[in-house]
This record gives structure tokens, C-alpha cells and sequence, in this order.
């Protein structure tokens, strides 16, 4: 680390603080470009995990959100919550910079993720049916890992998701 740089080199402790996040998160802020203004645009989305680890959604088509990901795929995801005392800027959080990508409804993909988020979102089921709601996987490009001040790392997937 320089005094330009502030980002430390990746080591351990970042890569399961990122792991941890990514795990215990079962929601995030979506952020997404929108078509319209192609003004940033921020929503809270609910977040599971594949079965790699990886995060996907369950999204409606009905959401502006949902329209912005059609029209550009491209995204940013953040995960970590502070805790309800202290100062939340000391709180680990994690940006993950994305693609999305929409899963079709009646393939083997579909299914296995249906299987594995209904397991981790119990409360899923009473909306995952309807017509309008479809998983989103997100193919994380790198990712920006905070854990709280004087603490970053600049992360790649596979420090995340070792190969």
C-alpha cells in the first residue's frame, strides 16, 4: 500500500470477510443505469446464493430495476449492514461490479436455483410463481471490499470464489 493506493494487498482475512458478506447477505442494493435518463438508479433487492456461492435475485419484471438490467445488463451490488450501534461507516461492506444475467424459466437452471433459494428464502414462496418474478444470476467482474476505515482490498472472483 502506497500513500496513493489505499487498497492492501488481498490476503486472507478479505477474502473470507468477502465471503462472509456475500453469505449472510439476503439483501442488497441494486445499482443500475437507468434506460430512460441513463441516471444511476439504486433498489433493494432480496439475495441468496447459487449453489457456487455466487449471488442471484428473484426479481419481478413489473420493476424498474428489472427494465434497466433488460436494457443493460451491467451493475453494481452492495452487501453489509452495520450493526445498530456504532458508527456504520466501520462496518465491513462489499461493491460487487456485475453483469446480470436472467435465467429462463423451465430449464434445469431455473429449477436447481427455485430448489436452493426456496431452502435459504423459506418466505420466497409465497411470490417465487407468479408470472412476472425470475431469477437473475450475477457474474461478478471484481469487487471493492471495506472493512471499515482504513481497511480496503480490491478483489477479483476468484479471491472470492477460489477456482
Amino acid at each position: 500500500m502506497t500513500k496513493t493506493d489505499p487498497y492492501r494487498p488481498v490476503d486472507e482475512t478479505a477474502r473470507q470477510m468477502a465471503h462472509d458478506l456475500i453469505e449472510g447477505a439476503s439483501y442488497g442494493a441494486l445499482a443500475v443505469l437507468r434506460p430512460d435518463t441513463a441516471l444511476p438508479s439504486v433498489s433493494r433487492v432480496a439475495l441468496a446464493t447459487d449453489e457456487d456461492g455466487r449471488p442471484v435475485t428473484l426479481i419481478s419484471t413489473l420493476s424498474d430495476h428489472t427494465r434497466a438490467l433488460q436494457a443493460n445488463p451491467n451493475c453494481a451490488l452492495l452487501v453489509g449492514e452495520p450493526s445498530e450501534t456504532g458508527d456504520p461507516l466501520t462496518h465491513p461492506r462489499l461493491t460487487l461490479h456485475a453483469t446480470a444475467r436472467f435465467v429462463a424459466r423451465g430449464t434445469d437452471e431455473h429449477d436447481t436455483l427455485r430448489t436452493r433459494y426456496l431452502r435459504l428464502r423459506p418466505n420466497a414462496k409465497l411470490y417465487m410463481d407468479f408470472a412476472d418474478f425470475g431469477f437473475v444470476r450475477f457474474s461478478v467482474s471484481d469487487a471493492v471490499l471495506n472493512g471499515g476505515f482504513g481497511k480496503a482490498w480490491r478483489l477479483t472472483p476468484t479471491d472470492i470464489w477460489p477456482a
